[in-house]
């Protein structure tokens, strides 16, 4: 089904790489069979990589990213657009082969058949018209020209029909796919009039029209008119046309500039009249509702000269889904994450408006917890004590009721305490040092509490309690646990993986263990210096190989890290914390670009990793 912080370094990342490159188009000056020309001379003469060659190119261009989001191969045959897919195909393992029924195997679907050009190179192996598809679909369809269906013979599993033409004029057979799926076909079509300009006129097939210039029928070019204004351009076809640019070095300009279609063809046939005037901007893009996966999104409505006919809806940039009302629910969105949403309205022939305000959402939080806990505890040579306070859960929390109790040499009555003050906010943190703490360890002016108070002149053997009205919640260390030392010279991290205070100590399932006053990881962290790959910082942070098979490294010198690793829409594909080994090793990965985040000592690092 149809389902992305690095807020603002994807969003220049994507949006300088989900379109040509820069000067690309800057020849494409005329109009009507003019321009088509001016796009022939720029996409022509590109690297034929083999008909074996679109096995490899599929790896890259038809993978799904955006529905399931689950990197089978993407299938305009098969996917189901409202509801689970009825089969999966897996990259290479699944390739036909021989098939009997819907399901068993994908194969490479020539949307114009290979008897129309006899087989010849290049067009027998170019991926811009060429999809995977599920191998009984594709042979159901045959060579039958793309249509609407009147009356159906066969229906398949995603709703696509072969039957008998509604086509006018057209009294055959056509094959007509679902209905998410025709605009894609369609700028296939516009591709292929357009790359083979110079040899189209003596192709035969029943939507051709014999010519070079409008190349199909009236009323096929009608039909495609209508599929390519109704199904506008998706982010999976930016993905795909980017990815098999990066392979044969030309582009389908109908996706770039999807305005190119009407500027040729006209509404209705070719060389008409081109609408150019663009919708009226969207405004007061708002968030109606939002959950840790979810943002709902409203705006106010457009207006063109003819009509608007959908809204784009983009995140962090990124064309994300195209609806005809005004509002939508952006889903398969991460939790406690920031994005930027913009809307563009479009009209039929693809003229877009100007940008919507943009709109920043945080999502919610998954945390479960419902009370504070301990995150950090450092038991370092004479003064270095410090304690942290950690709030996970989804409110901010008083601190009025709360203390710390400490029993000495594990036996004895807990003490008096230390009362705490003040408020931490959801996500925050909350320190508490002796005040005499060496300053290379931690500037106690940093600190939300610095003391000289008997709780923070713990040792390794004295339990330390957070309290709550007076009540034990969470504990470092076992109270009446005698002399022997838990923690001696050593600094406890909580893992990420508890998000609850516990009565009970358990160093090795709920701590992380560090060296004698490692002191680097204490306090809020919520506020940072953002640095990129060109920061002067003063050793600068450096990924190697680049590229690589999905094993690199960084120079860290064994300093205490976290790294997250995104795909180019945004997808985490990989984290990991509190790590201090040079190698980073991400289990089958595949090839392709992605951006990869450190933090490493409050400074963050983002740099484009690519992997092959």
């Amino acid at each position: 089904m149809k389902k992305l912080y690095l807020a603002t370094l994807l969003f220049v990342f994507f949006a300088t790489h989900a379109q040509a490159p820069s000067g690309y188009y800057s020849t494409a000056t005329g109009s009507g069979y003019t321009l088509k020309t001016q796009l022939y001379n720029i996409i022509k003469g590109h690297t034929d990589q083999g008909y074996s060659g679109l096995w490899t190119t599929y790896a890259t261009s038809d993978r799904d990213h955006q529905n399931e989001n689950d990197n089978t191969i993407f299938d305009l045959y098969s996917e189901n657009q409202n509801g689970t897919d009825p089969y999966n195909y897996t990259l290479t393992t699944n390739q036909c082969g021989t098939y009997a029924v819907e399901g068993d195997c994908y194969n490479r679907e020539h949307v114009i058949p290979q008897s129309t050009f006899n087989s010849a190179a290049p067009m027998v192996s170019d991926a811009h018209f060429i999809p995977p598809t599920d191998g009984k679909v594709n042979g159901l369809r045959s060579s039958f020209p793309h249509g609407n269906v009147a009356t159906a013979s066969t229906t398949t599993r995603n709703g696509s029909k072969l039957g008998t033409s509604a086509v006018s004029g057209y009294t055959g057979t056509v094959f007509e796919p679902a209905a998410a799926f025709k605009g894609d076909i369609a700028r296939m079509y516009f591709y292929f009039a357009t790359r083979y300009e110079n040899t189209i006129a003596g192709y035969p097939y029943a939507m051709f029209n014999g010519t070079s210039n409008q190349v199909f029928t009236t009323a096929f070019l009608n039909l495609l008119l209508s599929w390519h204004a109704n199904d506008p351009v998706s982010s999976r076809e930016i993905e795909r046309n980017n990815a098999i640019y990066a392979r044969q070095g030309n582009r389908n300009p109908f996706i770039d500039n999807p305005s190119y279609v009407n500027a040729i063809w006209g509404g209705t046939t070719g060389g008409g009249t081109t609408d150019t005037t663009a919708p009226s901007t969207p405004t007061s893009l708002t968030s109606t509702a939002k959950t840790t996966t979810s943002v709902t999104l409203a705006w106010n409505a457009s207006t063109d000269n003819v009509g608007v006919t959908g809204y784009n809806v983009y995140v962090n940039g990124v064309l994300r889904t195209t609806v005809t009302t005004l509002s939508t629910v952006v889903s398969s969105l991460t939790a406690a994450t920031s994005y930027t949403f913009t809307v563009r309205a479009r009209d039929a022939v693809g003229n877009l408006s100007a940008t919507s305000n943009a709109l920043n959402v945080v999502t919610n939080s998954n945390s479960t917890s419902t009370e504070l806990m301990f995150s950090e505890y450092i038991e370092g040579s004479s003064n270095n004590k410090a304690l942290e306070i950690a709030n996970k859960t989804s409110a901010a929390i008083n601190l009025s009721a709360y203390s710390i109790k400490r029993q000495t040499n594990g036996a004895g009555a807990w003490s008096t305490g230390l009362a705490l003050s003040g408020t931490i906010s959801s996500g925050g943190k909350y320190t508490i040092v002796n005040s005499l703490m060496a300053s290379s360890c931690y500037a106690t002016s940093s600190a939300n509490l610095s003391t000289s108070a008997t709780e923070m002149t713990f040792n390794g053997n004295d339990a330390v309690g957070l309290f709550k009205n007076g009540v034990l919640i969470d504990i470092i260390g076992t109270f009446n646990g005698g002399s022997t030392n838990f923690a001696a010279d050593q600094t406890l991290r909580r893992k990420t993986t508890v998000t609850a205070p516990s009565t009970t100590f358990n160093k090795a399932t709920q701590w992380d263990v560090f060296a004698l006053d490692t002191c680097s990881n204490l306090g809020s962290r919520t506020t940072k210096n953002k640095k990129t790959a060109s920061s002067n910082i003063a050793e600068p942070l450096v990924v190697y190989p680049n590229p690589s098979h999905g094993t690199f490294y960084i120079n860290n010198a064994a300093k205490l890290y976290n790294v997250e690793i995104y795909s180019i829409l945004g997808q985490k594909i990989y984290s990991a914390q509190n790590r201090t080994q040079s190698e980073i090793a991400v289990p089958n990965i595949s090839k392709g670009t992605y951006i990869i985040q450190i933090d490493l000592e409050n400074e963050n690092f983002t740099q484009k990793i690519i992997i092959d």
